[in-house]
């Protein structure tokens, strides 16, 4: 079986594409237990975020398998596999290793060195776990990727190189300011109560904004919240939750608006801010709206470009397309009188609230030009090291298991051929008192572990190294070994229950 993952991000594809792909909960269980159902995959795990897509997978067979990937990946985002097909990227094996361990240390996220997607990663594993749809290899891959990517925060400097979404966008509302004297003394307005809305709140009351009103359609995690920023001993910010029916009055006394809700539609309509602000949305000067369009190139262009920008190389499974970058043009000539951050993917506020006087909008799309050209820190060459350096200690960790449950089986089969040797032997000598009893048994067990020995940790060495899977099957084959023991062996050491866990 081998590893394959399937999928699309913000460095693939438009956000108008992301946007109609997004997976809801219901829908990334969904597709977790068709992949299984598919034939070429015995494992799978989602990782779905505001920024990416990927279906994981253990496969039998490459080219099914990425066909069956696409295909369901289509089928539960309701993008046409025509459609979604260009913007599909694929790794295989050492490289879809690769990929996971660089986007768990923030290499590959929208903001480069973010750690809010080490979080993520701990969900779709143990959604995975939850759905029993991951299986042992994915058990281990995505724990050995939650370990890499705090080693990469905890051994470098790459939070420096980086920071959370809220806080880059924040920046961003700021327009070059410093945005904790920017958000001091503020209202704001955060709609959701999830972890990005949890930590946007989080953020804004570490920059000082002087009070939080927190809406939710769960009015009791609404509460949770407000509980949470009140126990902080690091502000004095006043909150207050309510229901998402009061959103509209609470837009006429929020200064910053940050919304990251599971809503499939819009939250906040053009119409309803042009209200809250007591102005006319027709009379507002058409400004166009910030736009990312595709633009043909061949799969060789597509594959450099991904290259680029996430430090590890892509197969494109079909026509490849690019990205052009438009200018974003200002937002408001006025005063700004409210501030929108939207961090929810699909996009809970309007875009065409750009077009209303004194409104500043942020959402993904924006953040997503913005930091194609934020400054990259030193520190993340060093943690690409630390990538490449955990991709190859985990390549040969995954093959030299594949040989263990071979040499268990075979340590299995010699102990049962000395148990039967000493049976034998207590036939033919009945008199043996169990002190020469035990000797002999110990003897005959010496001579079986120091014959076994020196090929098994052998075939150990040799199993790790690219290309050793073989030598499990020789050995196999050379002691002429029951698969169907074998196979035992390895199921037991998949049922382990203290198996993956950290």
């Amino acid at each position: 079986m081998s590893l394959l993952v399937v999928g699309l991000s913000h460095r693939s594809a438009p956000v108008s594409v992301l946007e109609r792909a997004s997976l809801a909960a219901e829908t990334q269980a969904k597709l977790l237990q068709d992949t299984l159902a598919a034939e070429p995959a015995t494992e799978a795990v989602v990782l779905a975020t505001c920024n990416r897509i990927e279906l994981y997978a253990d496969v039998d067979k490459f080219h099914a398998g990425v066909a069956e990937l696409s295909t369901l990946l289509a089928q539960h985002s309701g993008v046409g596999l025509e459609e979604l097909t260009p913007y599909l990227y694929v790794h295989y094996e050492d490289r879809a290793v690769h990929h996971l361990f660089s986007v768990a240390c923030g290499l590959d996220s929208m903001v480069v060195g973010e750690g809010q997607i080490l979080g993520q990663i701990k969900d779709a594993l143990a959604r995975g776990q939850e759905l029993h749809t991951a299986g042992r290899l994915l058990n281990d891959l995505f724990q050995q990727a939650l370990r890499v990517g705090k080693r990469a925060h905890s051994e470098t400097g790459i939070d420096r190189a980086g920071q959370s979404l809220v806080t880059f966008g924040l920046q961003q509302l700021a327009a070059g300011a410093d945005p904790e004297g920017w958000t001091a003394g503020k209202r704001a307005l955060v709609i959701g109560a999830g972890s990005m809305s949890s930590l946007a709140a989080a953020t804004l009351a570490r920059t000082g904004v002087a009070d939080i009103v927190v809406a939710n359609r769960t009015r009791a995690r609404a509460d949770r919240l407000v509980e949470i920023l009140q126990q902080g001993d690091d502000t004095a910010v006043r909150a207050r939750a309510v229901e998402m029916s009061a959103v509209g009055d609470e837009l006429t006394r929020a200064d910053i608006v940050v919304s990251c809700t599971g809503s499939t539609g819009l939250v906040l309509t053009a119409d309803a801010l042009a209200d809250a602000l007591g102005v006319t949305l027709d009379a507002a000067p058409d400004r166009p709206a910030v736009t990312t369009t595709p633009a043909p190139a061949d799969v060789d262009q597509h594959a450099a470009w991904v290259e680029n920008g996430s430090a590890a190389s892509a197969a494109v499974a079909g026509p490849a397309t690019a990205l052009r970058r438009v200018t974003v043009p200002a937002q408001s000539t006025g005063p700004v009188r409210l501030a929108l951050l939207d961090l929810a993917m699909p996009r809970d506020i309007d875009g065409a609230a750009h077009r209303i006087d004194g409104v500043r909008l942020v959402d993904i799309e924006s953040l997503a030009e913005a930091s194609a050209d934020a400054p990259m820190a030193a520190d993340v060459d060093r943690v690409r090291t630390i990538v490449s350096d955990e991709v190859a200690a985990f390549g040969a960790a995954q093959r030299a298991a594949h040989v263990a449950p071979t040499v268990v089986a075979l340590r299995t089969m010699a102990a049962g051929v000395v148990a039967g040797e000493i049976a034998r032997l207590d036939g033919r000598l009945p008199d043996l008192d169990e002190k020469q009893r035990a000797e002999i048994t110990q003897t005959v067990r010496r001579v079986v572990d120091k014959l076994l020995h020196a090929p098994t940790v052998r075939v150990k060495q040799l199993a790790s190294e690219p290309g050793g899977a073989g030598y499990a099957d020789a050995l196999r084959e050379l002691f002429d070994l029951d698969p169907q023991t074998v196979a035992a062996v390895s199921r037991a050491d998949l049922n382990d229950p203290n198996r993956g866990r950290s």
